[in-house]
């Protein structure tokens, strides 16, 4: 089986997280292509390599002695190389890095370093080849990802690699400077990757044993997801589950390769199995519960709107001329609501009255602020019947009033709306429900 492994910052922090990750490499042979993040935080309070590089380069932007910072940079990788007894010299890097910093090479550059300098220890440790990540990876002239271009030279070039390490975060802009992708972005490497090489899986190892079911900052030691699918996993990233880079998923999708989320503290754990479509049922009717604060809601109410032709495309393009986008348009017979982030729509709100009035007419506009809305997500919702019961009268029982609810047509989510204060109460009323109550 050939597999493409991810490392996070947080599994290569120092020379003891190294030497885990190198014995997971190592202990199984279709571990071929290693994609590593720059070292994270060793403990808290301390500062990741990646945020040192951007105030290293800022410092010598402004013209100002860097070089007690990029020693200081330099200290954290030789602390690693001698905590796992190597004799690699990383001299002739940063002479190059401090002669590209003093010649402002550019904020990309000084970023992508990080997993640059820690592609090269990695390669080192596990006798793996390094490819540079600038070499084969690329963007296009208006900064977007070039996928073709990439894929093309990737493929080629690991073709003829049996085990390769290659730097996640950078590629080349097309003009041949370095340029990174948005944080996080050492996921996307990952995933470009096991598609050029037609991977069988693409493992993802970071500091928790796969996805949680909900916010572990909510509900203490949630349940960990075992399989999800694709369509699940972007309904729960969309309101704010984090474990991967939402773009990371993209590349892999087409292929159908699937993911495997792991944690490199506990490699025992088999974590959480992304994929496509799956036929195993899931082991609770909901798959996760995500959500955001910081909504406000536009209710526009007018006699006899559902006979109105275009009338729902006359509300939305006022709020487009404003530079605003929607979450949400939940509606009735004569009511018609869009829900937007509070922060972008508060200094606008006049001029989206405004405009309403003179487009639509409308009897009257209500305003509520300070609202969240949370996603239940899960497969398991289609052949279940009750659910949207059964989530009302969670909340019911736990005092929280609905503002809202939306069910989209695949019937893979269920979008409830309460106010912020209402919000933690209402995820753990819903958790209990669901998952707590049977286990």
């Amino acid at each position: 089986m050939k597999k493409v492994v991810k490392f996070g910052g947080s599994s290569l922090a120092s020379a003891e997280q190294f030497k885990k990750v190198g014995k997971i490499i190592l202990d199984d042979a279709g571990r071929r292509y290693v994609i590593p993040s720059a070292p994270g935080k060793r403990y808290d309070g301390d500062i990741k390599v990646t945020d040192l590089l951007y105030d290293c380069y800022h410092t010598a932007e402004a013209g100002n002695n860097f070089e007690d910072k990029l020693k200081t940079i330099q200290a954290r990788y030789q602390e690693i190389i001698e905590g796992l007894g190597m004799s690699l010299s990383l001299d002739e890097q940063f002479k190059e890095i401090r002669k590209n910093f003093s010649e402002k090479a550019g904020v990309d550059y000084a970023a992508s370093r990080g997993e640059y300098l820690n592609g090269i220890i990695m390669a080192g440790y596990l006798g793996y080849e390094f490819v540079d990540a600038a070499e084969v990876i690329f963007f296009d002239e208006d900064g977007s990802f070039d996928d073709d271009k990439t894929d093309d030279c990737l493929s080629q070039r690991l073709a003829s690699v049996e085990r390769a390490v290659i730097p996640g975060f950078y590629g080349s802009a097309a003009d041949g400077s370095v340029k990174t992708f948005s944080r996080g972005g050492s996921d996307i490497t990952g995933s470009i990757v096991a598609k050029a090489v037609h991977a069988d899986i693409y493992e993802n190892w970071t500091d928790v044993s796969g996805f949680l079911v909900t916010d572990p900052r909510v509900v203490k030691d949630p349940e960990v997801i075992s399989t999800i699918t694709y369509k699940e996993l972007r309904e729960l990233s969309y309101m704010g589950a984090t474990v991967l880079h939402e773009d990371s998923i993209f590349p892999l999708r087409k292929e159908g390769i699937p993911i495997n989320v792991r944690n490199t503290n506990q490699p025992e754990d088999s974590g959480t199995l992304i994929v496509e479509s799956t036929c195993s049922k899931p082991k609770y009717t909901i798959t996760g519960i995500a959500g955001k604060r910081g909504f406000a809601s536009i209710n526009i109410e007018k006699d006899m709107m559902n006979t109105e032709i275009g009338f729902g495309r006359k509300v939305l393009q006022v709020f487009e001329d404003c530079g605003l986008s929607f979450e949400h348009t939940p509606s009735g017979i004569d009511t018609f609501t869009v829900y937007v982030h509070q922060d972008e729509f508060q200094e606008k709100e006049q001029q989206v009255i405004a405009g309403l009035h003179r487009t639509v007419q409308p009897d009257s506009i209500d305003l509520e602020s300070d609202l969240a809305l949370i996603a239940v997500v899960g497969r398991g919702m289609r052949r279940t019947r009750g659910t949207a019961g059964r989530i009302f009268s969670a909340l019911a029982h736990a005092h929280v009033n609905v503002k809202m609810i939306d069910q989209g047509s695949s019937e893979l989510n269920i979008i409830i709306g309460v106010e912020n204060r209402d919000f933690e109460t209402a995820i753990r009323a819903i958790y209990d429900i669901f998952v707590a109550s049977q286990l």
